[in-house]
């Protein structure tokens, strides 16, 4: 099918929940399978706490309303499957805060390089009122036609490669890696030195074996579980990112849910944000130990003044524009 065609198909299916059709009609009696992607393979943490939400509510629906999970990039790339979000083709998605900066700008002020003090500043600002808030303007804004529902911690994000082993600034010059699509991850590592290449996550591993791209920037999870660690063996703890993720649900069709099951739904989502992120340091650890027992050098930066200063031009380019919730992120204690 043409993707043309597809997203015809998409508006379509869309429409009939809205008309009153079934599955999605806000009925009470309703019985409905929501489709939920995640391009993490099964038993990642998000992948398993949107799992454990779909179980929670269908014992407290007795089965009338239920998730049915697609891992594993089943369903298409982080950017497809917002398209497929967005249009009710699919209902629920875990997406990064990277992908959807893009869409609503006011969220990009998370992607900014160094912006938290570590991952424990990060959680605190998930699980506060400006997190809620962050939240809120995804669910208001016309141009997304989605509701966010919570955060999924991912952790920091590093360097890895296939070259050589960067210990210093100096060592990421001339290097080409993969970002996530949106400027401000290519910008921040162009002004690293490297070059940075926007590509969909779901092209990063073929693109190292191939050389194509020499390295790519992710959590250590992502590196691990996803395989790219047995084609780039030189990782480098810059931390640079600490970008969370977030699970989303197709506003078209959670506009014809009742009231009742929102605010079921939003009950077991604030669950799954805090479960997750137990699963994620576990996931962490073992992420780290088989990286290192494969034969991965992990090298930690002692002092990374030199990454923070270099990404200066990035801060001057989009920091203006968030420097009120810049200083509010940076104020949580």
């Amino acid at each position: 099918m043409k993707r043309r065609d597809f997203m015809k198909l998409g508006v379509s299916l869309g429409a009939a929940g809205l008309a009153g059709g079934v599955p999605f009609a806000a009925n009470a009696q309703t019985k409905a399978v929501f489709k939920a992607s995640d391009v993490q393979p099964p038993g990642y943490p998000t992948v398993a706490a949107t799992e454990n939400l779909g179980k929670k509510l269908s014992e407290a629906t007795q089965g009338r309303l239920s998730i049915q999970m697609y891992p594993s990039m089943q369903l298409g790339g982080e950017k497809e499957t917002i398209e497929q979000t967005q249009i009710g083709a699919i209902q629920i998605s875990r997406v990064s805060v990277g992908t959807m900066g893009p869409i609503v700008d006011d969220i990009n002020v998370i992607n900014m390089p160094f912006l938290f003090k570590n991952t424990a500043h990060a959680n605190k600002m998930m699980d506060g009122p400006i997190g809620q808030e962050l939240l809120d303007k995804i669910t208001a804004s016309p141009n997304a036609n989605l509701v966010a529902l919570c955060w999924m911690d991912s952790g920091a994000r590093s360097l890895y490669n296939t070259k050589h082993p960067i210990k210093s600034i100096e060592d990421v010059k001339g290097l080409k890696f993969r970002v996530i699509g949106n400027p401000i991850f290519v910008d921040m590592m162009n002004s690293l030195g490297g070059n940075g290449i926007s590509m969909g996550y779901d092209q990063v591993f073929s693109a190292l074996q191939t050389g194509v791209i020499d390295g790519a920037e992710n959590n250590m999870p992502s590196y691990v579980f996803s395989n790219h660690y047995t084609a780039a063996k030189y990782v480098t703890l810059t931390e640079h990112l600490i970008i969370p993720e977030m699970l989303v649900f197709s506003k078209r069709i959670w506009n014809t849910l009742s009231a009742g099951d929102q605010n079921l739904i939003k009950k077991f989502a604030r669950e799954a944000q805090l479960e997750e992120r137990e699963y994620w340091n576990q996931y962490e650890q073992k992420a780290m130990e088989k990286a290192k027992a494969a034969g991965s050098q992990i090298i930690e930066i002692a002092d990374k003044t030199p990454f923070q200063n270099a990404v200066k031009p990035v801060w001057d380019k989009y920091g203006p524009k968030y420097q009120d919730m810049i200083k509010r992120i940076q104020g949580i204690a």
